[in-house]
């Protein structure tokens, strides 16, 4: 008898946490789906601003490479939580024949350095100064490490370049848009 009440029990406990579960997911694309009804569309809204951020993020790269690029994308969207951007940037990178193993390092990149280059290394530390700004600033030493590794201008780059992902972060998040639903 007691083994049934354990199995009764369990099974209770698994339908519930399947229910709630079921619920959760339920109301996140809710919550989503109202958002995307909502919110404003920032391409027609504000057209001339979208313009001018595209033609800031175009300049911003230039001179980069391209997965140097999507690497400080990716960092700065995790920092973010802005899945929508995330979820672009990594396929994006997946096309530039960006590895799995390397995307799934992203995240943590000081326990897995063996992965990065240490100037991608300089570029992930700087973008986490950056997008965090608020923590802190931008330490010397994170600031130095990243110049070691460019001239100027391309550090110039590699700073606007994170400036504007963490402006389409906030667009993206601010205005609702939903992961896999890359509208470029």
């Amino acid at each position: 008898m007691h083994m049934t009440t354990d199995t009764t029990t369990d099974t209770t406990t698994d339908t519930t946490t399947a229910t709630a579960s079921a619920v959760t997911m339920q109301a996140t694309q809710t919550t989503q789906a109202m958002a995307e009804k909502t919110r404003i569309n920032f391409v027609k809204t504000a057209p001339k601003v979208f313009r001018a951020l595209i033609g800031f993020d175009a300049a911003a790269r230039e001179g980069l490479a391209p997965a140097l690029v999507e690497l400080i994308q990716i960092r700065a969207s995790h920092l973010n939580h802005c899945a929508y951007c995330l979820h672009m940037h990594t396929n994006d990178a997946r096309k530039a024949g960006e590895s799995e193993d390397r995307l799934h390092m992203v995240p943590v990149w000081r326990e897995a350095r063996h992965f990065f280059t240490p100037q991608e290394q300089a570029v992930l530390a700087l973008t986490e100064a950056v997008t965090l700004i608020a923590d802190g600033g931008v330490p010397d030493d994170i600031y130095a490490e990243a110049a070691a590794h460019f001239d100027d201008e391309e550090l110039a780059h590699v700073l606007a370049l994170i400036f504007t992902i963490n402006t389409w972060n906030r667009v993206a998040l601010s205005t609702g848009k939903v992961a896999g639903k890359d509208e470029r």
